[in-house]
């Protein structure tokens, strides 16, 4: 089970919106039913054989290679996404654990895609989009809808994820005579070598997960 240090509750005025919502998602981490050996944690169902299989391989990677890091971390779920011909494989991690994993990332990413024939593995936070709130809403939300949680924030925070380790310095929007959207984002040129044979996948990922096309390119970063 995900080993976390049971803490006193936060001062209110002491976090901020976001903090509160991290804040509030490890209390829910902390309470869902586990599976394999706690390297899989869901809310509402049990894993299915896909996630089982991806929860056995964390389990053995932390017992027989160096990525004992995985010790206390837990994934929420995986799915495979169709790449053209091909299939990538999506983790989705908890929010408050995503900084955790991206520690490790680059090494566990390169194991996974070993241990499962070559697939691209691409670690995503599963993050939740909240309704604006509206004065003749039927249930009122608990509280003020934080950035973090606007479709705008989640969409964007996606594409950080998804492109990890190489950094967006710039992006552009292309709209087309239809009305439709093309977005061009721009990456870091140092990281052009590790991950350009990647971008067709990034591109399909995120195309699954919001609906929205988008290219990649590489520029050299100004800040």
């Amino acid at each position: 089970m995900l080993q976390t240090r049971q803490r006193d509750p936060p001062k209110e005025d002491a976090l901020d919106d976001d903090s509160w919502e991290i804040w509030a998602e490890l209390k829910a981490i902390i309470k869902m039913p586990v599976f394999c050996n706690g390297k899989i944690t869901k809310r509402f169902d049990e894993p299915d054989e896909f996630e089982t299989s991806i929860g056995q391989t964390l389990m053995d990677l932390e017992s027989n290679s160096d990525l004992k890091d995985l010790r206390d971390l837990t994934i929420n779920g995986a799915k495979q996404i169709d790449v053209g011909e091909k299939k990538c494989i999506a983790l989705f991690v908890p929010v408050p654990l995503l900084k955790q994993f991206q520690r490790v990332q680059q090494r566990l990413v390169r194991e996974l895609e070993k241990k499962f024939s070559g697939k691209h593995v691409v670690v995503i936070a599963q993050r939740r989009i909240l309704p604006k709130e509206k004065p003749n809403m039927k249930v009122p939300l608990k509280q003020k809808r934080p950035m973090s949680r606007t479709l705008t924030s989640v969409h964007n925070a996606i594409l950080d994820d998804l492109v990890y380790p190489a950094e967006i310095v710039g992006k552009r929007i292309r709209v087309r005579l239809d009305g439709s959207r093309l977005y061009k984002v721009h990456l870091d040129k140092s990281q052009q070598t590790n991950i350009e044979h990647k971008v067709e996948t990034f591109s399909a990922v995120y195309k699954r997960l919001t609906g929205k096309e988008v290219t990649f390119e590489f520029r050299e970063s100004y800040f």
